[in-house]
């Protein structure tokens, strides 16, 4: 059974910046594309970026430039530097692969407000 832990919000200032990661266990995830998501209060979960295993990546108008999604296969791990964060990225943010096929983990809640 694959197990999607993550970790890395928390509060931050507007302009500043976190880095999330994501563990994987129970699965090899080195042959999926996967991604990041989040999930605001009262919105449906969107896909923020994605990264194919061989390194192509896909991120949302609404992050691009800001927001850089990385893998380490070796390490099953996912991550997402988040610069210039805006009290919109405000949300809890979750792995999965794309499309979402896996359960969900917990998510890792990310608060941008001053």
């Amino acid at each position: 059974q694959v197990q999607l832990v993550e970790s890395g919000g928390g509060l931050v200032q507007p302009g500043g910046s976190l880095r999330l990661s994501c563990a994987a266990s129970g699965i090899i995830f080195s042959p999926y594309t996967m991604g990041w998501y989040r999930q605001a209060p009262g919105k449906q979960r969107e896909l923020v970026a994605s990264i194919t295993s061989t390194g192509t990546i896909y991120s949302a108008d609404s992050v691009k430039g800001r927001f850089t999604i990385s893998r380490d296969n070796a390490k099953n791990a996912l991550y997402l530097q988040m610069n210039s964060l805006k009290p919109e990225d405000t949300a809890v943010y979750y792995c999965n692969k794309f499309p979402a096929r896996w359960d969900w983990g917990q998510g890792t809640q990310v608060t941008v407000s001053s």
